[in-house]
């Protein structure tokens, strides 16, 4: 096998709770993930030496290679199994950076996947779960190819939740990134005022529906955000009026999701924003697992 390719999905959080700092310096989480059909698209092969290179197709700035959590993430399974080969990756972006819909972990959780797959599959799946918790909160379920899932503490607990119907989505990107570690600092300091975060009872009858997740949905990065990026507050105002069944910020922001009854309207809710508060993507929810890697010849 000489080449694996990856379709790297992007996340929404339909619920997100930010939980105390603990003693590691990290916060714990309480999230409600699905995924939708954006995604970008990763290439792994193998080469000669010992070591991981990475070409991105897209015109994105990801930073330096070696923080890249794809090349992490590769870098992990090819210490796993003993540097036995080389890979190079190339990654088609298409998920928006800084944007809070998980691009940069699902290129993580597709990494260990096709690196994985290059090498015969030697790791298997519960220590490559363990792999990508070390990546970050997102890649567990990223990797896990469900479509809807509760997570919480790192990402590093999951429970798997029946999907629910695939749903027409829109994506509003302002033109205005939002860093997950300054997100958290905007948290940190609104909570001296506030206190501790209150208790919520969650059961699958309020996870079974669009509509009674709209009712539950929540995330706590927002009012931090809001309160600081008048781009984002914006964006968000103007989507609420649409009329869609859930309507959030994902991850710490920048991008808002609507999710709509129909596919007609998520696009009158299009023509009525027009590119006033930022891009505008049309996408649809997933109620499927996502398939494996494609083995390329």
């Amino acid at each position: 096998m000489s080449a694996v390719q990856v379709r790297a999905h992007a996340k929404l959080n339909l619920l997100l709770r930010v939980l105390a700092r603990e003693a590691d310096g990290f916060h714990g989480l309480e999230t409600l993930f699905t995924l939708v059909d954006l995604h970008d698209t990763l290439r792994a092969e193998r080469r000669e030496g010992h070591d991981v290179t990475l070409a991105v197709d897209g015109g994105a700035d990801l930073g330096p290679v070696e923080q890249n959590l794809a090349v992490r993430a590769a870098r992990r399974v090819l210490d796993g199994t003993g540097r036995l080969f080389g890979v190079h990756l190339t990654l088609t972006k298409r998920i928006p950076v800084q944007a809070g819909l998980g691009g940069g972990s699902s290129d993580a959780a597709a990494a260990l996947v096709a690196v994985n797959r290059l090498a015969g599959d030697p790791v298997p799946r519960h220590e490559l779960l363990q792999f990508a918790a070390a990546l970050g909160a997102d890649v567990p379920f990223l990797l896990s190819g469900a479509p809807l899932a509760l997570a919480w503490g790192h990402g590093e607990r999951m429970l798997r939740l029946p999907p629910l119907p695939s749903a027409p989505a829109l994506l509003l990107t302002p033109p205005v990134g939002v860093g997950t570690a300054e997100a958290y600092g905007w948290v940190d300091a609104a909570r001296h005022s506030t206190g501790r975060r209150g208790a919520l009872a969650l059961d699958l009858e309020s996870l079974s529906s669009w509509g009674s997740i709209g009712r539950m949905a929540g995330n706590d990065f927002e009012s931090a955000v809001f309160g600081r990026v008048p781009e984002v507050r914006a964006a968000f105002d103007a989507l609420v009026t649409t009329r869609p069944l859930v309507c959030r910020m994902s991850g710490s922001g920048s991008t808002l999701f609507a999710i709509y009854r129909n596919a007609r309207d998520r696009d009158d809710a299009a023509s009525m924003l027009g590119r006033k508060h930022g891009a505008l993507t049309a996408v649809q929810t997933l109620a499927a697992p996502v398939p494996g890697p494609d083995v390329l010849p």
